[in-house]
């Protein structure tokens, strides 16, 4: 019983409580059951990032441990919008728009846990089916001070902000999906702590044990600053290709690589390999978990053969020379190059100072540091536009 709780332990940013979560591990299994593992996630787009995949990681611990995961796709929650961490308030998404996303959500969030052992419910199951007066009796559980304690909605009306009253309704819904559940556990990022809590609050008054709470810390994107996000463009997104996933991963730091194999892999790494070793290894399971064995192989070779060899020719993705701009300055045809090879959009601004200027743009090795210099291309050309991006004319 110890093994399995500091197993479960590791890597959480808080757990309230560890006692309690020691007591429900006996509990649970003087009555011969496993613990119910709850997880509820917002479809709110198609697809995830490693940084959602960290709640998944410690599910799948709890799964591999032989207890039940309750994945809860909030059909219902996703069409308010959770406002944990939010300075304004979310757009709303239809259902049928949640919907289409939940399918793309799954079959990634499968590449981490077990399909066959994860119990997958819907809110709208039981919300769809509240009338006004039970939305009313649900309501007067919480009281509005309890709803401003909370943090986002404080700093909000203090900075005189808007908040919209069905937010207010978000920590209450997802209270209820602990209760509906029978959750034993319920697990969420660092900022669910508040709507967690409330859930806990409605177990009670419903004569059920209270979920432990757990929390997992937000990760860090590649600039081990902020946390991952697209809108960080610091992300590394768990249906990209194999090379652009891998080569991503071998850009984080050496500090940043012990927090990604805490928290993506469940595991430390091995202290007696070579800091550079050790992340080939970190970018080669990770791969490996939502690729396959021979694509994270076939990865490891290219970004060696890339940059161990400095051959940029390895992974680099044909375009037709006839398709480029024709007389183009070393500014349109690199942004040209983003688009078709990469369906990368770069501003010229971006392109200048980022790319550009430094360097990195190279024709077969040959620095292009002036933007508007007319470039001249032939078939068999390599153009370098960054450590990660190659292209080869065809």
């Amino acid at each position: 019983m110890s093994d399995q709780l500091s197993t479960l332990m590791a890597g959480t940013a808080q757990v309230l409580s560890e006692k309690e979560l020691s007591d429900r591990l006996k509990l649970c299994a003087k009555e011969g059951r496993p613990l119910r593992v709850k997880l509820g996630v917002d479809p709110t787009s198609p697809d995830l990032h490693l940084g959602h995949t960290v709640v998944l990681e410690k599910l799948r611990q709890f799964q591999a441990l032989g207890h039940q995961a309750v994945l809860i796709i909030g059909d219902f929650t996703a069409t308010i919008g959770d406002p944990s961490g939010r300075s304004a308030t979310r757009p709303p998404l239809s259902r049928e728009e949640v919907l289409i996303n939940a399918e793309t959500y799954t079959s990634q969030a499968f590449k981490v846990l077990d399909e066959e052992k994860t119990e997958i419910v819907y809110n709208g199951d039981w919300f769809r089916k509240m009338t006004f007066e039970d939305v009313l009796r649900l309501n007067s559980r919480v009281t509005m001070q309890q709803m401003l304690q909370r943090e986002d909605f404080r700093n909000r009306i203090d900075s005189g902000q808007e908040v919209r009253l069905h937010e207010i309704q978000y920590p209450i819904v997802q209270g209820w999906d602990s209760v509906e559940v029978r959750a034993d556990v319920e697990i969420g990022g660092s900022d669910q702590l508040f709507n967690i809590l409330v859930g806990r609050d409605l177990q009670k008054e419903e004569g059920q044990l209270p979920q432990i709470v757990m929390t997992m810390p937000l990760l860090e994107g590649l600039d081990g600053v902020k946390k991952m996000s697209k809108s960080y463009q610091n992300y590394v997104g768990v249906s990209e290709e194999p090379n652009e996933m891998f080569g991503k991963l071998m850009s984080t730091s050496d500090e940043l690589m012990d927090r990604y194999y805490q928290l993506l892999l469940g595991e430390s790494r091995d202290e007696t390999l070579h800091p550079m070793e050790a992340k080939k290894q970190l970018a080669h399971k990770l791969t490996a978990r939502y690729h396959d064995e021979a694509a994270a192989t076939e990865a490891r070779a290219t970004w060696e053969a890339r940059f161990s060899q400095r051959d940029d020719s390895a992974g680099a993705v044909e375009v037709a020379l006839a398709d480029f701009p024709a007389d183009g300055t070393v500014l349109q045809v690199a942004s040209f190059a983003y688009q078709a090879a990469f369906n990368l959009k770069k501003s010229n601004g971006e392109l200048k100072k980022q790319s550009i200027l430094p360097g990195a743009v190279q024709l077969n090795g040959e620095k292009l540091i002036d933007p508007n210099a007319t470039l001249e291309l032939t078939a068999g050309d390599i153009l370098r536009l960054s450590k990660k991006h190659s292209v080869k004319i065809s």
